[in-house]
């Protein structure tokens, strides 16, 4: 079993998902004649900020992530974007199945953060698999672990991200604040009689820059 081998095809937003879910098309071979009963599959994606180029604009937005980016080639460290597990159904040879990533938009996470100061091209990805392989075997099935050193690398295109989160926050983002903050921000508002919490924070932002 140690020439199971694991591809991502693609990376696409779900169209009819309750929440926003990525699907990664993943390609899971085996080249054994007996084949695969089945593949109880665990994978943790990270990002792989390093491995791509950024605009000046991108550059200002990140710097709370990474820091100065005359410090990149030390801070450009890979982010933890999701865990998830999957089934793989039995199969010969190699099979193509989706593995779904729910997604949010919490700007405090550090992915998030990252995908929302990026303003197209593509994000670099890296798969990282283990779990448990049930395989045919003469007279019932063997059990063995998937290597830890199995991997496959991906790029999520900007543009998949933005279309995954305008579906479901069109137009928005999420900030979370503390109740006393919430508080102060809440009698700025009524004070200067603002409709809306956009109004609030552009006008603050506006006395900040005078």
């Amino acid at each position: 079993m140690d020439e199971l081998a694991f591809d991502c095809v693609d990376v696409r937003a779900e169209a009819y998902a309750a929440f926003p879910t990525l699907a990664f098309r993943l390609r899971v071979t085996d080249p054994s004649p007996e084949g695969v009963h089945t593949v109880a599959l665990r994978c943790q994606i990270r990002v792989e900020p390093h491995l791509r180029r950024y605009g000046d604009t991108e550059a200002e937005l990140l710097g709370d992530l990474f820091g100065d980016p005359a410090r990149w080639g030390d801070t450009l460290r890979p982010l933890r974007f999701a865990d998830v597990s999957v089934m793989v159904p039995a199969f010969t040879g190699s099979t193509e199945i989706d593995v779904p990533v729910p997604c949010g938009y919490d700007l405090e996470v550090s992915a998030g953060r990252y995908f929302a100061a990026l303003d197209d091209g593509e994000i670099p990805m890296v798969m990282l698999f283990s779990g448990t392989v049930f395989a045919r075997a003469r007279g019932g099935f063997s059990v063995s672990q998937v290597p830890w050193h199995r991997e496959a690398r991906c790029r999520l295109p900007v543009a998949v991200w933005r279309e995954l989160m305008d579906r479901y926050f069109p137009n928005s983002g999420w900030l979370r604040l503390r109740r006393d903050t919430l508080r102060e921000l809440s009698r700025f508002k009524s004070g200067r009689a603002l409709a809306t919490w956009d109004e609030t924070l552009e006008l603050l932002l506006k006395e900040t820059r005078r």
